[in-house]
């Protein structure tokens, strides 16, 4: 085959430094954009961004040659210094050092949409820490709870 031909597409989770509720519904559209924004300069498709206060949810659709570490980098590393510039007062805003990053396969593409969707009423529910354990396990990851949370 002269060329290579990929369906690969990932969903990105990290919650900001010390899950500080910084990214309150005031500001939220404008901040879920601009990642999209980011992901698409990155020759990714963002098909569904959102979260809530302490943390976000990217479901992208991305290159071969594009890492699942260097998709959070770009997106944390441009949106973290559009933050500071766009609101002042979230000088001190940051990102946690890590994230998950989950595999979809094509079939699963709209209930993880939808799921990013309803992220403020899943939250009436379930903590972030609990959700993002949840993810781990049903995706078989390994975690040492010592190191989860910084």
């Amino acid at each position: 085959m002269a060329n290579t031909y990929t369906s690969l597409h990932y969903h990105i989770v990290f919650s900001t430094k010390n899950r500080e509720p910084w990214i309150n519904p005031e500001i939220e559209e404008r901040v879920w954009s601009y990642l999209a924004g980011i992901a698409t300069k990155n020759r990714m498709k963002p098909i569904q961004i959102g979260g809530v206060d302490d943390h976000i949810h990217a479901l992208l659709g991305a290159s071969a040659t594009l890492a699942p570490a260097k998709i959070a980098q770009v997106i944390k590393g441009g949106s973290s210094t559009w933050i500071h510039t766009e609101f002042p007062e979230l000088k001190c805003f940051a990102w946690q050092d890590g994230y998950g990053a989950f595999t979809v396969s094509k079939s699963s593409l709209l209930d993880v949409k939808a799921y990013i969707q309803n992220q403020r009423e899943h939250h009436k529910r379930q903590t972030y820490k609990d959700e993002f354990v949840a993810l781990l396990k049903r995706h078989e990851i390994e975690y040492d709870e010592l190191y989860l949370w910084d």
